[in-house]
């Protein structure tokens, strides 16, 4: 049985007060429109997106695992089907579903394709029981359950009003009931527009049979400006971390967790609060993410530890220790058995397994061997004000305080730089180098300046 899934996805950003259309808003990582993908995937590999004319956006982000249907005046959700209509299959069943639905899920769309070709229903709306169904459309139901009306709330009687089972705006069609119900649409209404729900009155008046599916009612919610964006993405991060929780991993306080829906964490892992993880971050099992991250786009292996530092698509490897308030930087490779101590900056280079960087040090565009101790305050000076330039450090050298390594330049195996020194070219294997001006004393130097008035 064929299943199409339409998502209408062509309203701008008015009501959010910005250029980028409301559907193009984050929510844990995706944004709305791909939350609703995803969903829509389900019961139907390829789902039609329709867009209004700046399409470029919604491209850029779906690419080309969707079809495309353009939306050029905007004239309701009756409208927006109708665009769509060349998407339609000779038989089977039309999936309609709102762009900014984030929360729904997979399984209610499953729900409500199996019960409608169960039932033999000519359509099924999605429902849900309101908290407050102040606002909301109610549905109307016969003596055998079957939806026979969507009353909107400004029409509802007193006895209608109490009815708390509300209409979502996801419904499922037999094609040829949509196809036929979409053409007697009319515009005689208030906005001028044709309103997809305006079928479910033209099939009943046909004798159709309508059905209903009810989901929970976090499902149903959209996001229409940022303070409900704002709420939708504390639901949906509940459901994140709460699936991570069960899959094996202790997050302390899911509630100042934040994890992207895209990231992969292992087994055994613990996160303490305020962890900000976010793009396709992959961490490994039994590793530990102390209080204060924010990690983007960047894998940590396994048992590794993580305290109060920012990584930006990095990549670190096992039984690594990050931080206090290091700054990883992209491109930036980290092996096994590292320590990256606390403020230390690496940008664009590689970190052999078991060196050391313990503190106050600044590593850019580098190759650094295995073994090797980087001491404190040591800066690879890889900028001469218009290029950068790369250096590389040997297996187990060993690099003194305060040294400057000024790029390009190679410092070779077993070689040790003394603190202080300024290295402008390559130091041999298992060579020491000191470059720094011999120590001068100046006796009674500030004595007499202080004599002087001077001091």
């Amino acid at each position: 049985m064929t299943v199409k899934a339409i998502i209408l996805a062509a309203g701008k950003g008015t009501r959010m007060k910005s250029d980028v259309p409301k559907h193009l808003f984050d929510i844990a990582g995706r944004t709305m429109v791909e939350w609703v993908t995803l969903a829509a995937n389900g019961i139907d590999e390829r789902p039609v997106v329709v867009t209004n004319e700046d399409n470029d956006m919604m491209k850029s982000v779906l690419g080309e695992h969707v079809d495309y249907a353009i939306q050029h005046e905007q004239k309701g959700t009756g409208h927006a089907v109708m665009i769509a209509k060349e998407y339609f299959p000779k038989d089977g069943y039309i999936v309609v579903v709102l762009g900014d639905m984030a929360l729904l899920r997979q399984e209610s769309l499953t729900k409500l394709v199996s019960e409608t070709i169960e039932n033999k229903w000519s359509a099924a709306l999605l429902t849900s029981i309101a908290p407050d169904p102040t606002g909301y459309g109610r549905i109307i139901r016969n003596e055998n359950n079957n939806v026979i009306e969507i009353v909107e709330h400004k029409d509802a009687t007193k006895e209608q009003l109490l009815i708390d089972e509300m209409n979502m705006g996801v419904a499922c069609f037999e094609v040829n009931s949509l196809k036929d119900s979409l053409s007697l649409l009319s515009t005689d209404n208030a906005q001028g527009e044709y309103y997809l729900f305006d079928t479910v009155k033209i099939l009943v008046e046909a004798g159709k049979t309508i059905g209903a599916v009810v989901c929970d009612f976090n499902e149903s919610l959209g996001a229409n400006d940022r303070a409900q964006l704002a709420e939708a993405g504390k639901i949906m991060r509940s459901r994140i971390n709460s699936k991570i929780m069960k899959s094996g991993v202790t997050i302390i306080d899911p509630e100042t967790t934040y994890i992207s829906g895209k990231c992969k964490i292992g087994n055994g892992c613990t996160i303490y609060p305020n962890n900000i993880l976010e793009g396709e971050s992959v961490i490994g099992e039994n590793s530990t993410l102390y209080p204060n991250n924010h990690i983007v786009n960047t894998r940590i292996g396994d048992t590794c530890e993580v305290r109060s530092s920012t990584l930006l698509d990095a990549a670190i490897g096992n039984d690594t220790t990050v931080g206090p308030n290091a700054y990883l930087r992209p491109k930036t490779v980290v092996g096994n058995n590292c320590r990256v101590g606390d403020f230390v900056e690496i940008k664009n280079s590689t970190i052999g397994n078991g060196t050391k960087i313990s503190h106050l040090a600044y590593i850019g565009d580098a190759d650094l061997g295995e073994n090797i101790n980087v001491s404190c305050g040591v800066v690879f000076v890889n900028y001469d004000g218009k290029s950068k330039f790369r250096s590389t450090v040997g297996d187990n050298a060993f690099i003194g305080c305060n040294a400057n390594l000024v790029s390009p330049v190679i410092i070779g195996e077993g070689s040790y730089v003394a603190a202080g020194s300024t290295i402008t070219d390559e130091v041999p294997k298992d060579a020491l180098a000191i470059a720094r001006q011999r120590q001068t004393n100046k006796e009674n130097w500030a004595k007499k300046r202080r004599e002087r008035g001077e001091l």
